[in-house]
């Protein structure tokens, strides 16, 4: 490993961000899926965020022996609560030569040891890699799936609570709203519910973002739950991006009668006929509602962390 050198930065350049992208992008042919998440994919761009550090490993070509970028870790300290979270890859054509190991150790370094680490897929390296640092498993992120019909009565039927009314997302509008709603429906949650403004406004001006497929419950004129929705189209799936529920409206069927309405968009407006989503393993109630509404484990994310 004396051959690998590991650059610590707060912002990139736009040229190095594209050639991160693209080493995710060959990880992600090899691997299945990215190894790093949509968050940390955004966190790429746009300048420094706080608490947010990218680690790059270069390593000489084999090709020049000019430094090459071979591995990324991405380390995301924003939550003041929760331990600082990581991803990391290593280029698929280089592994297996300890680079891992050295992008790991530099994780562990940068954060004092106390970390979290996903493990996007559940590799059987990425366990083995937790294993040797002495990681423990403590989080299972369940990507679920269903397939999606052409007709209308063989997807499950929207039935909202009395006093519920719906649209969709005005985009200069409801920010606000969504953020507050959001924020309360996820308090327990360590990603989705500490989004800010910043990071809708990231997420609305990706190219995948259309409004028509962004559902906001109304009881009177107050915003009570939504679904977001997103559809993949080099894939073929639509996604049941995140469905959220003010706490004092949960348990009366809002949450379901929300998720049906947004099936039936993907299915039937959209012409999709897989759709997907992210739960985690250890939320019973949300598992039970989306295995009633006919989804199932397609792949798992495990998430790793250091011994408290």
């Amino acid at each position: 490993m004396n051959d690998a050198r590991i650059e610590a930065l707060t912002e990139l350049p736009a040229g190095t961000a594209d050639a991160v992208l693209d080493l995710i992008g060959a990880a992600a042919a090899a691997d299945g899926q990215p190894a790093v998440s949509e968050n940390g994919r955004l966190h790429l761009r746009g300048g420094a965020r706080e608490g947010v550090r990218h680690l790059l490993l270069r390593t000489p070509s084999e090709d020049s022996g000019g430094p090459e970028l071979t591995g990324y870790a991405q380390v995301d300290g924003a939550d003041p609560v929760e331990a600082p979270a990581a991803e990391l890859l290593v280029h698929p054509d280089r592994r297996s030569r300890g680079h891992g190991r050295a992008l790991a150790d530099a994780v562990l370094d940068a954060t004092g040891k106390r970390v979290r680490v996903w493990a996007h897929g559940g590799h059987p390296a990425a366990r083995h890699l937790a294993q040797r640092l002495g990681l423990k498993l403590f989080r299972e992120l369940r990507q679920l799936r269903r397939p999606l019909a052409a007709d209308a009565a063989d997807l499950p039927e929207p039935r909202f609570p009395d006093g519920v009314t719906v649209r969709t997302f005005v985009p200069g509008q409801d920010e606000d709203a969504w953020l507050a709603v959001n924020a309360a429906a996820f308090a327990h949650h360590p990603e989705q519910g500490s989004l800010t403004r910043r990071d809708l406004a990231d997420r609305l001006a990706e190219p995948w973002f259309d409004p028509a497929g962004f559902f906001l419950a109304f009881r009177g004129p107050d915003l009570v739950g939504f679904h977001w929705t997103k559809v993949h189209p080099a894939d073929g799936l639509g996604e049941v991006y995140v469905v959220g529920v003010l706490p004092s409206e949960q348990g009366g069927g809002l949450g379901r009668a929300l998720t049906a309405l947004g099936l039936r968009h993907l299915a039937l407006d959209r012409g999709l006929r897989t759709a997907m989503l992210y739960v985690d393993a250890d939320n019973g109630s949300a598992v039970a509602v989306y295995e009633r509404l006919g989804f199932t484990t397609h792949e798992v994310d495990l998430m790793y962390r250091t011994e408290s």
